[in-house]
């Protein structure tokens, strides 16, 4: 059901945006017309198109968690949906689609989105009671699961049960202790670590489970499949056994290159209207230079400079600087307005039309990082081998980062995106990001 809810929310908004618009046609407008023969059907499918990027930009339908958060997703979305239309409207300077159209469809698509997100909400429930897991390894590894679990799952799972190998271990002629206890609890899929997988016991156990239905997985493949991420105590292991799209699909490579330049060329006036609007709010709350330039490590090791809208005070250009917190002292007042709406970012539109960067991959650290890193993980430079991205995986999982555990913490993202790099990942990210910026907090 929680899979439904998408798809039946946007096929909720089509009917109603088309629905609205054949009975305007024939029974309100005077004269009457055929609505599918028009140039308002065109204008149609656009307001269809503005509505479903506000209900998935404010988390509709999976994202609220409480009546109140759908409420006012709702109803966001739907005010949202018919003040951008209202604006296209207004720019062109002519009634597209009819008042009827664009106001009774915002009316009607906030009951169908609380429809919608309480399905999500229900089909999230069931799914998290249906995925109970007992992990099969040490207290240290299933203490970090069980936080990583809480913080954002990609499939629901509860963690109902951890034991150490030694403790399921048969003592005696028909003794099966990791039977017993998936009985006792319910247990869906079973994650063995590598300690449990070298255990013949364990794995014989576990391969009884199987034939009756329960899933067995590795640590690493539930990190993958249930988390989208690598765990840390594997990524030195699998850091080579895998094919990265960029690197070794070379028609994979040449499309995003081609979708990278394409998106970044269309986007361009935007920033450039940026630069006005930047250059005016700096006079208020942000006096100095209009941009921040850095040196970024990027694709091969290579040293590129990368561009940024100038958040901060007395930021300087080419001097290493220490990481950034997010309520650092250092951003001004109007700096933190360009963070929280992330249009500090857009000069790197420049980096991308250049080919420093990619709209998805790893984001781009500070030489001195990138040494510190190189020395503590030596498989760090592996997340080098593709084109560093304006946004990624590690941003739209884990957030920000603010000091080295949290650059550990993100390489487990950047290890599972470079293994399962695909356009489709690309637009999914794509599709979180532009979530993010609409629906949560900035960095």
């Amino acid at each position: 059901m929680r899979r439904a809810a998408r798809p039946v929310l946007y096929l909720g908004i089509v009917a109603v945006v088309l629905g609205l618009s054949k009975i305007h046609a024939a029974y309100i407008a005077n004269p009457p017309y055929v609505f599918h023969s028009s140039s308002r059907l065109a204008w149609a499918m656009a307001y269809i198109v503005l509505l479903g990027l506000a209900a998935y930009g404010l988390g509709l339908p999976d994202l609220p968690r409480t009546a109140r958060q759908a409420l006012l997703s709702a109803i966001g979305a739907a005010v949202a949906g018919a003040l951008a239309m209202s604006v296209v409207q207004l720019l062109v300077g002519d009634a597209l689609l009819p008042r009827f159209v664009v106001f009774g469809s915002a009316i009607l698509l906030v009951p169908w989105y609380l429809v919608c997100a309480a399905i999500a909400t229900d089909g999230g429930a069931r799914a998290a009671g249906r995925d109970r897991v007992l992990v099969v390894s040490d207290s240290a590894s299933a203490s970090e699961l069980r936080q990583e679990i809480s913080r954002s799952a990609e499939r629901p799972a509860r963690l109902v049960a951890v034991s150490p190998v030694d403790a399921l271990e048969p003592t005696g002629t028909g003794d099966h202790p990791l039977l017993d206890l998936a009985g006792r609890e319910h247990v869906s899929v079973i994650v063995l670590d590598r300690e449990a997988q070298a255990s013949a016991p364990i794995v014989a156990q576990a391969a009884e489970l199987h034939q009756g239905g329960t899933r067995v997985r590795t640590l690493s493949l539930f990190y993958e499949e249930w988390l989208g991420m690598l765990p840390v105590s594997e990524l030195e292991r699998v850091s080579l056994l895998f094919d990265i799209g960029e690197l070794h699909r070379g028609r994979y490579g040449r499309l995003k290159r081609i979708v990278d330049f394409a998106i970044a060329l269309v986007a361009l006036p935007i920033l450039l209207l940026a630069v006005v609007g930047v250059w005016v709010g700096n006079l208020i709350g942000n006096r100095g230079s209009l941009l921040y330039v850095q040196d970024r490590v990027g694709k091969n090791g290579a040293v590129f400079r990368i561009y940024k809208f100038r958040s901060m005070r007395d930021a300087p250009t080419d001097a290493p600087t220490e990481w950034t917190a997010e309520d650092d002292p250092r951003i001004t007042s109007f700096g933190r307005v360009l963070r929280k709406t992330h249009l500090d970012e857009l000069p790197q539109l420049v980096n991308i039309l250049k080919g420093d960067l990619s709209l998805v991959g790893p984001r781009p650290e500070q030489p001195q990082y990138v040494e510190e890193l190189r020395e503590k993980l030596p498989f760090y430079d592996v997340r080098h081998l593709v084109r560093p991205g304006l946004t990624g995986w590690a941003q739209v999982k884990y957030g920000y980062a603010g000091d080295e555990n949290d650059a550990m913490e993100k390489l487990q993202y950047e290890m599972y995106y470079l293994r399962h790099q695909r356009l489709a990942l690309d637009l999914r990210i794509l599709g979180r990001t532009l979530r993010s910026v609409l629906g949560r907090e900035g960095r």
